[in-house]
């Protein structure tokens, strides 16, 4: 079975947006970042929804220089 969205620990998320854990989960509690997908114990966020939260920033950029 091929896993086309991987499941990232919070550590690799936060490497991802380029920011702390303690940041990252900051940004969980106020609804800037998705809530984890719980597996028993564990938290883990989708690839892709990490994804989305940088093409959401990205898009809501202003072109105004």
């Amino acid at each position: 079975m091929k896993i086309t969205d991987p499941l990232l620990t919070v550590r690799e998320s936060a490497e991802v947006l380029q920011i702390s854990v303690p940041t990252f989960w900051r940004h969980v509690a106020d609804g800037t970042l998705p809530r984890p997908v719980k597996i028993g114990g564990l938290s883990r966020w989708p690839q892709s929804e990490i994804i989305a939260v940088i093409e959401r920033a990205k898009a809501s950029r202003s072109n105004v220089a």
